[in-house]
């Protein structure tokens, strides 16, 4: 029995589908200044902000909880807004055993819309769905529309 899964959801968003999409892309490392009290830190841990192949580290606070996610850049298309992040090291591993989030921005009109996708083989039927971490980026998502908003 294959214990594979998938989790969607739609983050409607003021700004850019660009501008979103470069924050999560090429400028991670500034979401802990947007939302210091889910995300501390960002660090590139190899390669290149915005590049396929790099590697790099979020310190982040979840369910209370201080948590990493060590993560390889899989995918960027700037062309699609989209960009693959495949966890690596760190927490969430705990819980499954492949783990990756997708996030694509698309225009609406003058504003965006977030979609984010988590693939995840969970470690055993035991394990619950990732609700709450989907809840948290698109929490995350907000935030960072906020800031890109506010500072037009």
């Amino acid at each position: 029995m294959s214990l594979i899964e998938k989790l969607e959801t739609d983050v409607e968003l003021k700004g850019s589908a660009e501008q979103f999409h470069e924050v999560f892309c090429s400028r991670p490392h500034h979401i802990s200044n947007v939302s210091p009290t889910k995300v501390q830190g960002v660090e590139l841990q190899e390669g290149e902000w915005g590049k396929e192949g790099s590697i790099i580290c979020w310190n982040y606070v979840h369910d209370g909880k201080a948590q990493i996610a060590k993560e390889l850049v899989e995918k960027v298309d700037p062309v699609k807004n989209l960009v693959t992040f495949k966890v690596i090291e760190g927490d969430v591993l705990n819980e499954f055993k492949s783990f990756k989030s997708t996030i694509q921005a698309t225009p609406k009109g003058n504003c965006c819309v977030a979609h984010w996708t988590f693939e995840y083989e969970k470690l055993h039927p035991g394990v619950s769905h990732p609700e709450a971490l989907l809840e948290f980026t698109a929490e995350i998502s907000k935030e960072i529309d906020a800031h890109l908003t506010s500072a037009n």
